[in-house]
């Protein structure tokens, strides 16, 4: 154990309750552990935030959709030939974890008293339901694997609430042509993911309908959705992709096109990267006020030990030694508030998480609580980052210390 180490210890554990700088040094603590505490929980509800909406959007369309060139982003879309060769291709390049087909159709829901349009998406029997079932409140997924067409679909909350629809009940859909075509379908499963935008459209059944109501043959589809293994890779398994079908045209000659999700929705893209300046932005003002109140309180520290650094000085000890006294004093003191702030704010990150105490509006955020996530590489980093930070803020206050004349102090004393 060095010297500047042992003294600061001693410093450290024998502060006296009679002592000028213990509110001070409690103030700075207690600011380290509040700002720590604030950084942590904004930290992980930004996270949080983030990961559930973009899980949503993708569930609802994949990590990167294939479809005609000439859709023009609607849901009546001309469609692709994607035979099993083009699925075994996309499927094997690196990054693929699923590649799954749709077609997609709007039409309007009339009962006895109400209607609203909805946009049918049909799937077969390799359709990926871990979405759907992380969601569903009621009822049962569609079971495809019948040679014959189901006419049962999954429909969100919100619309059977809005339709006055409920499990079992069987409505019908009308879809607008040349001519008007009704399908009836039975409702065997309900799902709610709180994404109002999709939530308000979007109704599951058998593809195998959708095909017949746009004429289509059984190898024609509107696209292809492609699930990845890592959000991060979207860009380059996006491009990959492209590359794969670059040189796929329908029976018309109209070429392949291939948008990852975040092309698709780029409004709820770009507004879920501002959140990441919000957060910088809290990061910032939260280490500010701590190391404000850490330089508070190392000043007058200094100022109370003024006796113990001339003596020191008298001694022969050079200033950054005694610097470093002080230093490590204050890493105690700034390693003390940080203990407390984990525990709060890890403890109320906790508690939300456990039971969502905190609600939030659905469809103003498209999630009914206070989402919370950890991310403990983050957690770490975020803690060695105010350590450091509040560290490095001490030095220059700690310069104080070389001012200080040991005979002016002797001689007064």
């Amino acid at each position: 154990m060095n010297l500047e180490y042992f003294i600061a210890k001693r410093i450290h554990f024998q502060q006296g309750k009679k002592n000028i700088s213990r509110p001070a040094v409690r103030i700075a603590t207690i600011g380290i552990a509040l700002g720590l505490a604030v950084m942590i929980i904004s930290v992980a509800v930004v996270i949080g935030f983030k990961n559930e909406i973009r899980n949503k959007t993708i569930g609802f369309g994949g990590h990167v959709q294939i479809t005609n060139f000439d859709n023009n982003n609607t849901y009546e879309m001309n469609p692709i030939k994607a035979d099993k060769a083009l699925i075994k291709k996309i499927s094997s390049l690196e990054g693929v974890k699923h590649v799954q087909r749709f077609v997609t159709k709007p039409g309007i829901i009339k009962t006895n008293t109400e209607f609203q349009g909805i946009v049918v998406k049909g799937v077969d029997a390799n359709f990926d339901w871990e979405f759907f079932k992380a969601n569903l409140v009621e009822g049962n997924i569609l079971n495809l694997t019948s040679n014959k067409p189901l006419n049962e679909i999954i429909i969100s909350r919100y619309l059977a609430n809005l339709l006055g629809l409920k499990l079992g009940d069987s409505f019908f859909t009308y879809f607008i042509q040349d001519q008007v075509r009704a399908r009836k379908f039975k409702i065997t499963g309900i799902y709610s993911t709180n994404f109002i935008e999709y939530d308000k459209l979007i109704i599951l059944t058998d593809m195998r309908h959708v095909q017949h109501l746009n004429d289509w043959d059984e190898n024609s589809f509107s696209g292809l959705e492609v699930l990845i293994s890592k959000f991060d890779d979207i860009d380059k398994v996006g491009n990959e992709v492209s590359d794969a079908v670059s040189n796929k045209f329908n029976n018309e000659g109209e070429t392949y096109y291939t948008q990852t999700i975040k092309q698709l929705n780029p409004q709820i893209f770009s507004w879920l990267e501002l959140l990441d300046m919000n957060v910088w932005v809290i990061l910032f003002l939260m280490l500010s006020v701590a190391g404000f109140n850490m330089i508070s309180g190392l000043l007058i520290l200094i100022l109370e030990r003024t006796n113990m650094i001339g003596i020191l000085k008298s001694l022969g000890a050079e200033n950054w030694s005694i610097r470093k006294i002080f230093l490590y004093h204050s890493a105690f003191l700034i390693g003390k508030g940080m203990f407390w702030g984990n525990v709060i704010g890890l403890s109320l990150c906790a508690i939300q998480y456990f039971t969502g105490i905190i609600p939030l509006d659905p469809e103003a955020y498209y999630v009914a609580t206070v989402p919370v996530s950890f991310n403990w590489l983050f957690i770490i980093l975020l803690n060695l980052g105010t350590l450091i930070a509040s560290l490095l803020m001490m030095i220059g206050p700690s310069y104080l210390i070389t001012k200080i004349d040991p005979a002016k102090i002797i001689r007064y004393e």
